[in-house]
């Protein structure tokens, strides 16, 4: 198994428009060839901070779908964003392999 996930500090009253925009995600990459799971979790610390985690069959499909247009499709409607204190947040991406389960 392989998992992605990417991190962002919004600005406070930012986070819940952030959460509703990934409640009404498009859900492409649900067909994705690979995909397993996604969620967002949120810091129970620190509110503002949300993390997409992505969890994929291996670290091949993952890279397909990278390379695939609808990846870039949805990434480049990210850029575009009405709101601009959303659309300028560069995420924190790792990746890892599962090792043990």
């Amino acid at each position: 198994m392989y998992i992605v996930t990417s991190t962002v500090e919004v600005p406070m009253e930012k986070t819940q428009d952030l959460i509703e925009i990934y409640q009404n995600r498009s859900r492409r990459v649900d067909q994705a060839e690979g995909f397993q799971q996604f969620r967002l979790i949120q810091n129970t610390k620190k509110l503002n901070e949300l993390t997409v985690h992505m969890e994929w069959q291996s670290k091949e499909s993952y890279l397909k779908w990278v390379r695939s247009s609808e990846f870039k499709e949805i990434h480049e409607l990210e850029k575009n964003y009405p709101d601009k204190d959303l659309a300028g947040i560069a995420p924190k991406v790792r990746q890892y392999e599962v090792v043990a389960e």
